[in-house]
């Protein structure tokens, strides 16, 4: 295992702190005072005035960690990345396991429920039109783009961000000709040979989920020595050979993949080290929301019931610097980032 930094000792503002002593987190509201650091030797806590001595690997992940986020530019649109933003989640499939297919073959009702959500404060509509819940069946290409075609179209006519969340090059290319701004792909453009090719030529950003078999679904489960260092390694390899080819590195958001491939004890343990993720130099997404983890917390709780599990996953995401929350209840989630700010605002006072 090479070197991995993971931010630590959070403090509510560096108003009074020596110069150096305390660094912001990607150029968001959140400003620490340490780094967990991470070795083959084991794990110890090392201050960041002294990051420096730990060598250009060290150095490396202090900048990228640091390093305020570029905004993403979407169409008309311009996403700031200095606080948390959320994502709607909105499925056209006859198999979510969210919601039972309410918006399937209806796509201007479906179109409707995603301006709702951007009404309520969602900066971006995650559009799905292939169920990636365990054991769901593969849909054919042409059922897919059918399927999300005319909701995309409906939602860039109205003016909302979109994000298309599919493996398949072909509903990629039908979804960002129609509109859509953001290739959202839960095998990290592994599971179609000509995703990549599809992304560098559109010049769009590109979300990369970790999956420990991207071909297959990404629902192997593998044993972890270390469930965040090798997820890291996972992506930072694949961020790097996407850069190779031609995207840059502003336009890729991470995504560690809750949920997929991960036992319950995985999940927690990505969650709690979410601030690892920011030394791979790009925002971060969290898609924790109504994960089978929340149930496995509270008496098997089924999904119409993981509300308040959802919500408490996504201000620990805000609070590791997330910068967006990929989440199904965009209102609740909205308004509770919106007391995290006012909170977080009067703490960087001196309040």
């Amino acid at each position: 295992m090479s070197l991995h930094l993971r931010p630590v000792h959070f403090v509510d503002t560096p108003i009074g702190l020596p110069d150096g002593s305390v660094m912001r987190l990607a150029g968001g509201m959140q400003w620490f005072a340490a780094y967990e650091v991470s070795t083959a030797e084991g794990r110890r806590i090392v201050s960041v005035a002294d990051v420096a001595s730990l060598g250009e690997r060290a150095a490396a992940l202090h900048a990228r960690i640091t390093a305020p986020r570029p905004p993403l530019v979407l169409g008309a649109r311009t996403l700031r990345l200095d606080q948390p933003l959320v994502a709607g989640i909105l499925n056209v499939t006859p198999d979510s396991f969210s919601d039972g297919g309410r918006h399937a073959g209806d796509p201007a009702a479906a179109a409707a429920a995603g301006v709702d959500m951007a009404a309520a404060g969602a900066a971006l509509v995650d559009l799905g039109g292939e169920s990636t819940r365990p054991g769901a069946a593969q849909v054919w290409e042409g059922d897919e783009i059918a399927r999300v075609l005319p909701v995309v179209e409906r939602l860039a006519a109205s003016g909302t961000p979109v994000s298309i969340d599919t493996r398949k090059a072909g509903v990629m290319e039908a979804a960002l000709a129609a509109g859509a701004h953001i290739v959202n792909d839960v095998s990290a453009l592994l599971w179609d040979d000509r995703a990549l090719e599809v992304v560098v030529r559109a010049g769009c950003p590109v979300i990369l989920m970790h999956s420990p078999d991207p071909k297959a679904g990404g629902h192997g489960r593998p044993v972890y020595r270390n469930v965040a260092t090798e997820v890291f390694d996972w992506l930072e390899a694949r961020i790097d050979a996407i850069v190779a080819a031609g995207v840059p590195r502003e336009r890729i958001v991470a995504d560690p993949g809750i949920g997929f491939g991960k036992s319950l004890a995985d999940n927690l343990a990505l969650v709690n080290a979410l601030a690892l993720f920011h030394g791979l130099g790009c925002p971060i997404m969290l898609g924790a929301s109504r994960k089978r983890m929340i149930g496995a917390l509270d008496n098997a709780a089924p999904v119409e019931r993981r509300l308040g599990g959802s919500v408490a996953l996504a201000l620990k995401g805000a609070d590791a610097g997330v910068q967006f929350l990929r989440v199904h209840d965009v209102p609740e989630t909205v308004q509770a980032l919106k007391l995290w700010r006012g909170l977080r605002d009067r703490a960087l006072a001196g309040g």
